[in-house]
């Protein structure tokens, strides 16, 4: 990688986990390590991500007339009846339907909301640092951290073995720390860690 894109990616990085409040050490910035991850985190990390391109659909029980199914557009939002725009873009599903059920509240008794993804955008993730072959790859066959360093070539000589991470900015900022041998060996389920679109998985 030529030291200016090198550098470019360093400020990237600096400014997407210097929002993430968790453990430091050294010159590796704020990060969380993988075994650490609380249970229902590594659970919800699994969900997936609404994003803009994704077409998705709404009901609302008993009331056909706000059934909708919409593209979520360029500003990441979806338009309904009585409440008007939504924000969809970074929300998982689970996370949409409450917050519908709960805006609902003010129009209709109880409301009972159904979130369904029928189409996604292509995802991908990419992959830099001090791997063989540095760049962009596709998630939608095996989206396992595992299987992406592997389609990165794996590790140069020059990397530290218990230095990888996957930076994840959505629904909320998170940075977590796997080392090379959980990853191939798969202690814990380090290596079926299940990327999503717009990670990026860095290797020092």
């Amino acid at each position: 990688m030529e030291p200016r894109a090198r550098r470019s990616w360093v400020v990237f990085l600096n400014v997407a986990v210097a929002t993430v409040g968790l453990g430091a050490c050294g010159g590796s910035g704020s990060y969380i390590w993988y075994q650490q991850l609380p249970a229902e985190a590594a659970s919800a990390s699994n969900e997936y991500i609404i994003a803009v391109g994704d077409t998705v659909s709404i009901k609302v029980l008993g009331h056909e007339e706000m059934t909708l199914r919409q593209r979520v557009r360029a500003d990441g939002r979806l338009a309904l009846l009585l409440i008007g725009d939504v924000e969809a873009s970074g929300k998982r599903p689970s996370a949409l339907k409450a917050e519908l059920e709960g805006r609902l509240k003010d129009f209709i008794v109880s409301p009972s909301v159904a979130v369904n993804i029928d189409e996604t955008q292509p995802q991908t993730v990419l992959v830099l640092g001090e791997v063989a072959k540095p760049g962009v790859y596709p998630l939608e066959q095996d989206p396992r951290l595992a299987r992406a360093v592997a389609l990165a070539g794996g590790l140069t000589d020059f990397a530290t073995r218990s230095a990888v991470f996957v930076v994840r900015g959505a629904p909320k900022p998170l940075r977590v720390r796997f080392t090379y041998e959980s990853i191939y060996r798969d202690i814990g389920g380090a290596g079926d860690f299940l990327l999503q679109r717009g990670d990026l998985v860095e290797v020092e």
